[in-house]
């Protein structure tokens, strides 16, 4: 599963954007991206829906999410989802967390990191052509473990700040279907941000007809 899997005639190398944060374009086979739109779909349809979150000062994302493992809402994990309809996410598989950890081993290339690695949420977005997410950390979980994020679809711009604020210096990153980003370490906390989808942009072979498809796992360090 390792390298660029896409059949670009020009394929991506792996960058490290910033200490501790890696993009490895094409990681995820166009096998392995339909699996997962399969088992997202699923997810998607309960026992808790995909739904937009609502925000504490009253206003909406323009992503759609459902939340595997954790529930996440700003800025709290629970086991129930009280701000949809009260039921208990599903729970966490094995093999996703198995599937965080050859991820890791691949962004960072095999460190020990990757084998301790016990991510125990995943929450998936859904950008349609509108869909924004504003700058932004991943501060919610007790745990600094890395994040390890995938993407399948529509191709996007993913930008990449610093740990200080939402301003400069940042770095704009295109990920494409199939992508693998893992950011840890020094960069665990920096700002990001997906302030632009190219729609129709999602290949036939990523299982996705339009839209993006993120995956994020994290540790929440929650029991």
């Amino acid at each position: 599963m390792t390298g660029d899997v896409t059949g670009e005639l020009f394929p991506r190398p792996r960058a490290v954007v910033a200490p501790g944060a890696v993009h490895v374009p094409g990681w995820l086979s166009p096998e392995r991206q339909r699996e997962l739109v399969a088992v997202c779909r699923s997810w998607a349809a309960g026992p808790v829906p995909m739904r937009q979150t609502r925000l504490p000062r009253g206003g909406v994302m323009s992503v759609q999410t459902v939340c595997v493992g954790w529930h996440w809402r700003p800025y709290r994990y629970t086991r129930e989802a009280g701000d949809v309809n009260g039921e208990r996410v599903v729970d966490f598989p094995d093999w996703l967390g198995a599937l965080g950890r050859e991820a890791l081993a691949a962004a960072y290339e095999g460190v020990e990191e990757s084998e301790s690695y016990a991510p125990d949420t995943a929450l998936v977005n859904f950008y349609d052509g509108a869909a924004r997410m504003g700058m932004h950390q991943d501060k919610d979980e007790k745990s600094r473990a890395p994040v390890v994020s995938l993407s399948i679809g529509d191709r996007c711009v993913f930008r990449f700040g610093n740990t200080e604020d939402r301003g400069r210096p940042y770095t704009d990153v295109e990920l494409g279907s199939g992508d693998l980003f893992v950011f840890g370490g020094p960069s665990r906390l920096a700002y990001h941000a997906v302030p632009k989808v190219y729609a129709g942009t999602a290949t036939p072979d990523s299982g996705m007809s339009r839209g993006r498809l993120n995956i994020t796992l994290r540790e929440t360090g929650l029991r």
